[in-house]
């Protein structure tokens, strides 16, 4: 796939090295004193770099708690805040520009500025309007897209990906008449429905009806699946995206499907992030048959979506001509520039051909950053263009849990800092979501980055084998 055309990149390389860092000579210091200097030092750089954040955020928390509407996005000793985005690249209030890897967490695959998109957002708004308050026939032809690229039988949208695992999980309780739910650690179904550390959430809706299983483990979903009572629903990530971009097997997956169907429960798969691995979802490279799909991010073209869709029967029970259908309403849920924009981007640029060119990148991307890391605490792991890095003190290759991984958070908020100032902006858990359009050259820069990273804190990075 040909990258879309940048402009010179070079000017997001930093002017020069990374300063104050620290060396160990015929000194004899410590593991946790050199990364504390180390992190102390990266900490302090930032804070010098970015005064105008530092006012931002000042400014904030006087009339937002904690100074912003999102908790991800809360980072000490104050967050980043952005200015504008052009094409892949971010740039923040202090002017410094960075290549977004942060990729709004899947949904800001086109950037933040493709002419296709902004030509039908102007188009929209000029020719249709923003809200019509009544169905419209571009809405008919997003889910029909949906329906074809998916397999979907039929499909409702929402306004986000919480949304829609929401409204599937109603569906499966309608359905069947139970209330149960089998869920795994480290899932993150959405803002309440969160089960991080293998609890459930304190925020979390309906917290006495879930049941929680251990992520890639078969013999645990099986036991857990086949023998909970009342069982409505199980809901499983193909792979776990706030978890730290860890892939389930294929084996796994299956395991799950066959135990639900087995006794009977709505088989829900959560697609919200890796719909855009394949053409077809990752669902289609594990073989699976969901009977409910939820969706979200991307697929609203760069506006608030979500969607869940899957088989016609189960999806009848929100069918408003039915006796006993399931209210779902949604002022936005099917607004014009979402519907619009959305459909843009997933017929005109995100076609299948792209989408497998681009996926590609990023399993080589990851394949050469694995490369580096070996002997180190850092490793990475993910599936096409999305990605995360961890660290540990095995630098652990085959994550196969959250459970697999003690995070070595120090180290994890060091890499975040000092691959700002290479030009880089992540999140600061470490996930990587990366853009159409994002050139090769970048992406080797990167992983050259990576490996300096590395070189420069040999002392602390190395693996305890």
């Amino acid at each position: 796939m040909a990258p879309i055309a940048l402009s010179d990149t070079r000017d997001a390389i930093p002017k020069a090295p990374i300063k104050d860092q620290v060396t160990v000579s015929s000194v004899n210091i410590s593991y946790d004193d050199e990364v504390e200097t180390a992190l102390a030092a990266a900490q302090a750089r930032y804070e010098e770099r970015n005064p105008n954040s530092k006012i931002q955020h000042e400014l904030a928390v006087k009339s937002l708690p904690g100074g912003n509407t999102r908790t991800l996005l809360h980072t000490s000793p104050f967050p980043l805040s952005m200015k504008c985005g052009k094409g892949p690249y971010v740039y923040d209030e202090d002017d410094h520009k960075m290549l977004d890897f942060v990729g709004e967490l899947t949904a800001g695959i086109y950037g933040h500025n493709h002419p296709v998109l902004r030509e039908t957002i102007i188009s929209t708004f000029d020719n249709v309007g923003m809200t019509l308050g009544s169905t419209i026939v571009q809405e008919q032809k997003h889910a029909a897209l949906m329906c074809e690229r998916f397999g979907l039988e039929r499909v409702r949208f929402t306004n986000s990906g919480t949304e829609a695992n929401l409204h599937a999980l109603n569906g499966a309780r309608q359905f069947t008449g139970e209330r149960k739910v089998v869920v795994f650690t480290g899932a993150y179904h959405g803002a309440v429905l969160s089960f991080g550390d293998g609890k459930v959430a304190s925020n979390n809706v309906d917290h006495d009806d879930w049941v929680i299983a251990k992520y890639n483990d078969i013999k645990s979903a099986q036991d857990t699946i086949e023998g909970t009572p009342n069982l409505a629903a199980v809901l499983v990530e193909g792979m776990q995206g706030a978890g730290g971009c860890i892939p389930a097997t294929k084996e796994f997956m299956q395991a799950v499907q066959e135990s639900a169907r087995k006794v009977g429960a709505v088989f829900i798969l959560d697609e919200v992030m890796t719909s855009r691995v394949a053409p077809g979802g990752l669902q289609s490279q594990l073989g699976l048959q969901p009977d409910i799909t939820s969706f979200g991010k991307y697929l609203g073209g760069g506006f608030a979506f979500g969607a869940f869709g899957g088989r016609a029967d189960i999806m009848s029970v929100y069918d408003p001509r039915g006796a006993r259908s399931l209210a779902h309403s949604g002022t936005f849920n099917n607004n014009t520039m979402a519907m619009y924009t959305g459909y843009a981007g997933f017929s005109k640029i995100y076609t299948p051909e792209v989408n497998v060119a681009f996926n590609k990148q990023g399993d080589d991307l990851r394949e050469k950053l694995s490369s580096v890391c070996k002997g180190t605490k850092c490793s990475f792991t993910g599936r096409g263009a999305i990605l995360a890095v961890h660290f540990s003190k095995s630098g652990l290759e085959n994550i196969r849990s959250v459970d697999d991984v003690q995070e070595l958070w120090d180290l994890k908020d060091l890499f975040w800092f000092e691959m700002m100032e290479e030009g880089f902006w992540i999140t600061r858990r470490g996930s990587i979501a990366l853009i159409l359009g994002t050139s090769q050259e970048e992406l080797d820069r990167f992983v050259v980055c990576v490996q300096r990273f590395l070189e420069r804190h040999k002392n602390i990075m190395r693996a305890e084998l």
